[in-house]
């Protein structure tokens, strides 16, 4: 088996940062809109977003490795925690993600 170069070291431990980081930051972001969004009881909304969020969380690990590019995963996730942000921020307002109270 031949050695790996030390580029595609780099492009693996950069796609398993991402998936890592950028997985819970979706998934994070993800919980967070579903559970202000969801039209339930505030506690089922919650355990559902948070159950949810696990399926999120694996998708976006299977995302970054399945597509061809690192530089194309990173641009897909950072768009999704960039859409799903501003979500959240329409849907609960900035005086609630400033951690004021409700």
């Amino acid at each position: 088996m031949a050695a790996s170069r030390p580029i595609e070291r780099a492009a693996i431990l950069g796609r398993v940062v991402l998936a890592a980081g950028g997985g819970y930051a979706v998934a994070a972001l993800s919980t967070a809109l579903l559970s202000v969004t969801l039209p339930m009881p505030r506690s089922e909304a919650v355990t559902t977003a948070t159950l949810l969020s696990f399926a999120i969380l694996a998708g976006v690990v299977v995302l970054v490795f399945a597509l061809a590019t690192l530089r194309r995963a990173a641009a897909l996730v950072l768009g999704a925690i960039l859409v799903l942000g501003a979500g959240l921020w329409l849907a609960a307002g900035p005086f609630v993600l400033a951690g004021g109270a409700s």
